[in-house]
């Protein structure tokens, strides 16, 4: 071979070698086929739609479609809510969803005890390390790694729990989010089915606070229970109140359940027989400022009767 065909086709080796690396390694923009734009702030429209599925082990599956309603531009915020109604009450009083109402325009931080956190790291970059509180932890977190447009991210709390969670720059929003106690238990696992734009319709927002939530077990007496409504603020009550049922009867066992406020009205009232099941139940009565009485009954081994209540401002759009 002579000495310029030997170098023609070293040159060929190197740049095949190369155009190997480009397409597996790291380009330009990021890693893989990332672009710029997937690693900056995504521009969200009102409109735009991410359906996810929610499974944690106290409450099951659930889905949720969450829609961007609202761009305050005085605020810099976004408002982010369901399009079911009935979902949105479900999300107030379970209480498991983290990235619902105000959304900030500067990073997507998400509201926790009324101040913004940075759950979202812009413009991600691979080893970064921040900060920030949710879910009642407080989480150091750290961008793991960046492959086509998906922004993988581990966060550990300081009382043992771990986050994991993709972040899609093509979707515009999380691919999926998992929360694992101390004790590996499986707090929550939140999965993107679809992304859209341009939804029609109705859309919810439920701003709750939680105001009551017991398990009450086998028991030979009545039981007898209090809870204090005392508004969102000294000068503002709840829209509404939102409760949520989780019942098991055992067989030959029974229960029972009213609420009453101090005005004297029963808005809930339940009863179960033998055998009887009332699972993931929820609905909405009165915001009546001041003292609720319980009285429950729940007799037969392994019988229970989980109440939660919750106070809630209602928000809706129409788009």
């Amino acid at each position: 071979m002579t000495m310029r065909a030997y170098l023609l086709s070293f040159l060929m080796l190197t740049l095949s070698l190369a155009g190997c690396v480009s397409d597996e390694g790291t380009s330009s923009s990021g890693i893989g086929d990332t672009t710029e734009d997937e690693l900056a702030l995504p521009d969200w429209q009102i409109g735009d739609q991410w359906l996810y599925t929610f499974i944690t082990p106290e409450f099951g599956e659930d889905s949720a479609r969450l829609v961007v309603a609202d761009i305050r531009e005085d605020d810099g915020l976004f408002m982010l809510g369901i399009s079911s109604e009935g979902e949105a009450q479900r999300h107030a009083v379970i209480n498991h969803n983290p990235f619902l109402g105000r959304v900030t325009m500067d990073g997507l931080s998400v509201y926790e005890n009324g101040d913004p956190q940075p759950v979202f790291n812009f413009p991600w970059e691979i080893g970064s390390t921040w900060s920030f509180t949710l879910l009642g932890q407080d989480w150091s977190a750290k961008t793991d790694n960046i492959y086509n447009g998906e922004v993988t991210v581990s966060a550990t709390s300081s009382e043992g729990h771990m986050l994991d969670y993709v972040f899609s720059g093509r979707q515009g929003f999380v691919k999926s989010f998992i929360w694992v106690s101390d004790e590996g238990v499986e707090n929550l696992r939140m999965t993107l089915n679809l992304k859209d734009t341009g939804y029609k319709g109705d859309i919810f927002f439920y701003r709750a606070g939680d105001i009551h939530d017991n398990l009450y077990e086998e028991n030979d007496q009545e039981i007898y229970d209090t809870f204090i409504d005392d508004g969102y603020s000294p000068n503002e009550v709840w829209d509404t109140l939102v409760w949520y049922l989780d019942v098991e009867i055992s067989q030959g066992g029974s229960g029972s359940l009213s609420l009453k406020d101090h005005q004297g009205a029963s808005p809930l009232t339940r009863a179960w027989g033998s055998g009887a099941t009332e699972k993931g139940s929820f609905g909405t009565i009165p915001s009546n400022s001041g003292e609720h009485s319980l009285t429950i009954t729940v007799r037969g081994p392994d019988s229970f009767i989980h109440l939660k209540v919750a106070g809630a401002l209602v928000r809706s759009w129409t788009l």
